[in-house]
């Protein structure tokens, strides 16, 4: 999936099972919908893990500081792709907001979309260089948002576009 037209699914702070049992139904639809699902870690179990791969196209995901040993041997401290002509890093952390965007271009030269988690906050930025940063927030653990987040996209021809922002209600 490195040419024509993808779409993407971009989660983070799953929390599954402590959070939530399961993951809402508007996000396994998103899941059946998607390409490519793009987990940016804090799975928690690795069922989840399990789970989204029988039923997601494809998965590229990282673990998050609440992951265990289990996650750390499947998954990636960061994961990178090359989705419809773009070049996708997804990592956990990327530390506190403020130089985010500074501390990113260094970090990652060589990326086009930056996907993160940890904090639950919704975030999206381009840096003076053009680096796209991405956080879907959390689908299950709201946190002081108004309600869950994620994140459907299309990136295609080396660009990401059809940027949504979806709601899941409180439970």
């Amino acid at each position: 999936m490195t040419g024509g037209a993808v779409d993407l699914l971009l989660l983070a702070d799953t929390h599954v099972p402590r959070r939530a049992r399961d993951l809402p139904a508007p996000v396994w639809a998103a899941v059946e919908a998607a390409d490519v699902v793009l987990h940016a870690g804090d799975w928690v179990d690795v069922a989840l893990l399990d789970a989204l791969e029988a039923r997601a196209r494809r998965v590229v995901g990282c673990w998050g500081n609440n992951d265990g040993a289990a996650l750390r041997a499947r998954l990636p401290e960061v994961a990178r792709a090359t989705l419809g002509g773009l070049r996708v890093a997804v990592v956990h952390e990327t530390g506190q907001r403020t130089g985010r965007e500074a501390r990113c271009e260094a970090a990652y030269p060589d990326v086009d979309v930056l996907v993160f988690g940890h904090s639950h906050i919704p975030w999206d930025t381009t840096t003076p260089r053009g680096l796209r940063l991405l956080n879907p927030g959390s689908p299950t653990d709201r946190r002081r948002q108004p309600a869950g987040t994620f994140v459907t996209a299309r990136a295609a021809d080396g660009a990401l576009t059809d940027v949504r922002w979806h709601e899941v209600p409180p439970r």
